[in-house]
This record gives C-alpha cells, structure tokens and sequence, in this order.
C-alpha cells in the first residue's frame, strides 16, 4: 500500500497536479501576508510570520567561507563580516578533480554556517568559464559543464548535510562582468542546454539545493527572473527541482512576471513595493492566487527545517585552518618542473615578489572574506626553517616603469649569487573581481620583465603563481619550474610551502585550458559584446573542445598536471565494445605508482561520438 501511495504521488506530480506540503498553514495567511513572504526583510533576512510561527532566516555570501553580515540586516560592507575561514576559491578547487574534497569543504562551511545561525550559504558558482577575461572566474569551477556540475553537486551535498541550504548560482549564461545587470546570453538551445545549463542539472538532479540563485542577465531576449523557459519548463518540469528560485540581489525586474516565470524569492527587500503588485495582480485577476500559494509553499519549504538547528553550536577555528591547508594542497597543479628541480634541494635561496609577503589569496567583490589569519610564502619559509633572503622585485601597487626598473634591478643583482631563485608571481586584486573583466590575460609587465630578466642571470628559476584565472607565460621556456596555487584560501601560502619542499605531491590538474593568446580563444571575437547583446558564436566549442576540434596549440590543455613521482596505466578494460546511449559503460584501468615517492593520480575519461549525425 506505502509503495502504491508513493507512485501515486509520483504520477501526480508528473501530471502537473502539485501537492503542497504546507496547504493548511497556507490557508491561514492573509494575501498579504502570502505576498510579503516572497520579498526579503532586509538586506539578507525573510520576513517572519510571527503570528503563524514562520521564522525569518539569514543568507549570506558564502562559495569560499562565510560573508556573514552584521545582524541588523543592512550593510554590505565587506569590513563588517564577521571573521571566518577562507577556503580556496572554485577555481582552486575544481583542479582537485575530488568529489569528496569538495564533500568535505561544504561539509566544515556547513558547520560554520549552523555556529552563525545561517540558513542559506549563497554558492557554489557553476558557471562555465566562456572565456577566461571573466573577472568572476576565480569563483567558478571549469569551462566544462561535466566537471563543474559534479563538484558542484558534491559541494552542496557537503553543505545541505549539516541542514544547511545552498544557492547554486548564477542561473544561466552569466559568462562576464560587462554588463551583467543587463546583458543580453543570445545563445542557441543546443549550446545552451550541453554546455551552460548541464552543470546546474547535474547537479539539481544529484544534491537537491535548497534554493538556486537566477542571474542578472537576460536569456534570448528575457531576463533570468522572468524566464519561464529555464525557470519552470527545464528547471522544474524536466529536471524536477523542489526547491526555492531567489533573486541575484537586485536582478528583480518585473515582479508579477516573475511569480508567473516560477521566479519565488525576491533579495533584498523591496520595501514592500513590489509585494503590493502582486496583491494588486491577484485581485485584479491578472495572477491567479494559487500561483502564488505554490511559491509560498516553496519558500515554507527551505524556511521550516532551518529553525531546527541547534542555537550553541561551535566549531573550532584551528581545525578548520588546517582542512584549508589540506584542500590548498591537493588543488595546486605543477605545471612544468625541469630536470626535478622541486622538491627545492639544499643551497642558497632567493625569495622574490611582493606576493610572498603581501598575498592575494582570494577574489574580490561579494565572496570576500575577513579572515581568522593569513599565511604568507616568506613568514611559512621562515617556519620551515628554510633560510633566504627577500627581495620585492616588483611594486603591487605601482606600474611606473622607474620604480618597477630599480626593483627589478635590485633583484636580478642579488640573482646572481643564489643556488634557487622562488619568484611569487600572480594577478593583483586589480586585475580580476567581480564587476569588471579582463582585459587582456597576461601577467603584470613588471612580472613578466622581471622573470625574464632573472633567468638570464640564474638558471634555476622556480616560479610559484596566484591569480584566479589562465595567463600567458612567455618566459616559460627560461624557467625550471611553475606551481600554479590560483587562490589557495588563508592557508594556500603554507601548503604552497608544504609542497615546494616535498611535504606534500602536487596531485591538481587544470580545470581549465591556458591558451597560448587571447586571439586563440573562440569567443573573443564576441567577448563582452555590444552594450546589450553578447552573441555565443563559438556554440558549443568552448575551452577544449575547441582547442581538440580545432588543433589549436596551447600552453598547457585542460587536465595537465605535473607530479613528483610517476604513475603507469595498465589493463584498461571496457565492459563492452558497443553500446547505446541508455546503456552503462564500466570502464577499469589499473594505475601504479612507478616513482619514489608517495603521490595520487586523477584518471581522466573522455567519450565522444565517433559517428555522429550532428556536429560534435
């Protein structure tokens, strides 16, 4: 009987017969009060119903640790949040290819969230990266759609297992910072639906979140909020999701639209503007009430559980210093080590770059962190035991060519009397944040000068970088080895330190493709586009499938990644020689660790159609 119950629901909801789980609590609210609850109180809360017992809850910002705000629910200001942890950026951690890292990382963000008395932890962004000029892409995990759906389903479930809530965010074709609020994804639905939309199903369709976040953006001509195509036809009908649509803060534009477009949530507060038009609609029979109650149910949904969290829950900062460290540790990628020149050997030791004592270790903008503590390259040599002498060799701050000339001169002079030259390399803050893009991917002048010049004077050149997206590198061939940190979080200059001396193996590989040139990548053309439309030209050859497709060399292709030891691929076997597309394919390979010393290997798959009817 239980069993025959259960697929009668099932039917039902199929059919478009939707059942609500609050229908009673419900029927007790006045239209108002219906109408209010589908706006926010203030900055980050939802309204209460005090009278019904429906408690407010709090979001904040949150991919990468907590941006919780000061409780009064107004400000935004990054100075005001509280202290918490920061994790490594996306970008970071997509390189791990872990799903159970990712796991472990919503997990301890959770923990923090239940200690803050939030409900609704405002990431991951599963954004694909279009184009690596995004200035958002630190916070987003890959340009593939398969990778960033897994990583992002896993994240949420690690989150949500601590009765958190997620909000999967940007939905959809939020690709750039140039006119975001208003921008116009002209994107076909075949590129959109295999590239854009597949890491959000992926992950709606494995972890359930909470809520999903819809962007600023219009998609073909109608904005995220208002978009009944991806809101209710492939978000909810296809795909079955249960949970909340809010509103990027701010990105509410025509609010009855919106209700229709299955758009729940409207952040922040509208000042109770927009809950009198959906009044308004309903009694004057342009919305129908129902609709509205669906929406009402919704939110009770993701509002009722989070009151059961426990009120003096705590967690210990030291601990979750240390599982920073070990995520940082397992998302660095080594990216060229010649003749093994790490793990650093014995000698006299160079430190150079303002980065090693000024680090930039996460992104800017609304996932900015006010941290518990920071580590930096040059104090965690120092802690090693590691004895060297600094010099800054560049100004952070400052791009006059004089100054940057008589500190580069400084540092090649002293190059010249060091066993190993560690250079700290990266994106100043100012090069990559939310709200603008790139304009160009390369290092720093003074950067790319300084590593050059140094290699003329030493030749054992070791360069270490931080940044949150791809960049050119033409003194690659001068150098002895590149570690690429991205942004490794407050402990990524430990870990970094922790694997320059062979404590830990560099284990990362890309998540994304470094071009050898911005005119190699297929959506330059139409990067950021006109003032109101960026046409996706490139269709579905983004990243590497354009690279493969194409035979376009790169400096170093999606997946690659440089270890200390070595690793040999024996017994691949397929469970079968032809299949079709429903049916399963188990594919075994053994890997043997061939080198000396302790490491893991990430095993990468690639499948395609090798006789398609349709371009591939």
């Amino acid at each position: 009987m239980i069993w025959y119950i259960i697929n009668l629901l099932n039917i039902l909801i199929f059919m478009g017969v939707k059942i609500m789980k609050f229908k009673d609590l419900i029927g007790q609210m006045s239209l108002e009060e219906k109408a209010g609850l589908c706006s926010g109180k203030d900055m980050w809360h939802t309204k209460p119903v005090e009278r019904l017992g429906i408690p407010s809850f709090m979001m904040c910002d949150g991919p990468h640790g907590l941006r919780k705000q000061d409780e009064s629910g107004v400000s935004t200001n990054v100075d005001q949040s509280i202290d918490a942890i920061c994790f490594p950026t996306a970008a970071a951690t997509a390189c791990s290819w872990d799903k159970d890292l990712l796991y472990k990382l919503g997990e301890t963000i959770g923990e923090e969230a239940v200690a803050e008395r939030v409900s609704i932890v405002l990431g991951p962004g599963t954004n694909i990266k279009r184009s690596p000029l995004c200035g958002r892409n630190f916070e987003y995990f890959s340009e593939d759609p398969y990778l960033a759906g897994m990583l992002s389903a896993s994240f949420i479930n690690g989150v949500q297992s601590k009765n958190v809530g997620t909000s999967i965010k940007h939905y959809c074709a939020n690709n750039q910072e140039t006119y975001r609020m208003s921008i116009n994804a002209a994107v076909d639905e075949r590129t959109l639906r295999e590239i854009y939309l597949l890491p959000f199903e992926i992950a709606v369709k494995l972890s359930q979140p909470r809520t999903i976040m819809a962007s600023y953006n219009l998609i073909n001509d109608t904005y995220a909020t208002e978009n009944e195509f991806i809101l209710n036809k492939v978000l909810r009908d296809e795909w079955g999701f249960k949970g909340v649509v809010v509103s990027d803060w701010g990105a509410t534009n025509e609010r009855v639209k919106g209700i229709k477009a299955g758009h729940d949530l409207e952040m922040p507060s509208s000042g109770g503007m927009n809950d009198k038009l959906i009044v308004e609609a309903v009694k004057d029979g342009s919305l129908d009430e129902k609709t509205v109650d669906e929406t009402v149910d919704r939110i009770l949904q993701v509002t009722m559980p989070t009151a059961e969290n426990p009120s003096d829950a705590t967690y210990s900062k030291e601990e979750h210093y240390q599982i920073a460290k070990d995520i940082a540790s397992e998302c660095a990628v080594l990216l060229k080590n010649q003749d093994n020149a790490l793990p650093l050997k014995a000698g006299k030791v160079l430190l150079v770059g303002e980065l090693a004592v000024v680090p930039r270790f996460q992104g800017a903008g609304s996932s900015f962190i006010n941290c518990t503590k920071i580590s930096t390259v040059a104090e965690s040599l120092k802690e090693a035991g590691v004895e060297y002498e600094f010099t800054s060799g560049y100004d952070l701050d400052d791009e006059k060519p004089k100054k940057n000339l008589k500190l580069r001169k400084a540092a090649v002079e002293l190059a010249k009397n060091f066993d190993t030259v560690i250079v700290v390399s990266g994106l100043p803050g100012s090069y990559e944040a939310e709200g603008f893009d790139r304009k160009h991917i390369n290092l720093p002048e003074s950067h790319n000068l300084l590593i050059e010049e140094l290699s003329n004077v030493n030749n054992n050149i070791n360069v270490v970088l931080t940044m949150g997206a791809s960049v050119t590198m033409p003194w690659i061939d001068k150098v002895k080895s590149v570690l690429c940190m991205y942004l490794g979080g407050q402990a990524g200059a430990d870990a970094c330190v922790d694997l320059l001396l062979g404590k830990k193996n560099p284990s990362g590989k890309l998540a994304e493709t470094f071009a050898l040139s911005l005119d190699d990548i297929p959506s330059s053309q139409n990067f950021p586009g006109s003032r109101f439309s960026s046409e996706y030209r490139e269709g579905l050859y983004v990243g590497y499938r354009y690279f493969n497709t194409a035979n376009v060399p790169v400096l170093f292709p999606f997946g690659y990644g440089l270890s200390y030891t070595t690793f040999e691929y024996s017994n691949l076997k397929l469970s079968s020689s032809e299949i079709k597309d429903t049916d399963t394919l188990t594919v075994s390979v053994d890997v043997t660790n061939t080198g000396d010393v302790e490491g893991k290997e990430i095993v990468q798959l690639y499948v395609n159609d090798v006789k398609s009817t349709v371009y591939t």
